[in-house]
């Protein structure tokens, strides 16, 4: 039986978002999930549990777009539908972020 570990609530979150995997290219991905801790991503190739990457996405909050620009660490990725999901959790995530993404998840 699998545990779920996460610290806080998710909410489904549909959008794109680009991965920098350090040493890498970066690639487009989807994100599935979102909460204040961390965002679910599918990409189209494996990235190691433990590894640190830069993320891009955008977040649309009261009517405006709201950039999200921060560094997150795999927590862990699955083979999900032909793409892998990863789980994200931000590092250091800016202030502007925190207020923009906490409005989102009210």
């Amino acid at each position: 039986m699998q545990t779920d570990n996460r610290q806080s609530p998710r909410k489904v979150f549909k959008t794109r978002a680009m991965l920098a995997v350090e040493g890498a290219a970066p690639v487009l991905g989807r994100t599935t999930d979102i909460g204040a801790n961390g965002v679910s991503v599918s990409v189209p190739h494996p990235v190691g549990v433990g590894q640190s990457a830069q993320l891009r996405f955008d977040l649309l909050v009261d009517g405006n777009v709201v950039p999200v620009n921060t560094r997150a660490k795999a927590q862990y990725c699955i083979l999900s539908g032909g793409d892998f999901k990863v789980g994200f959790q931000f590092l250091n995530l800016e202030l502007a972020a925190m207020t923009a993404l906490s409005r989102f998840l009210r």
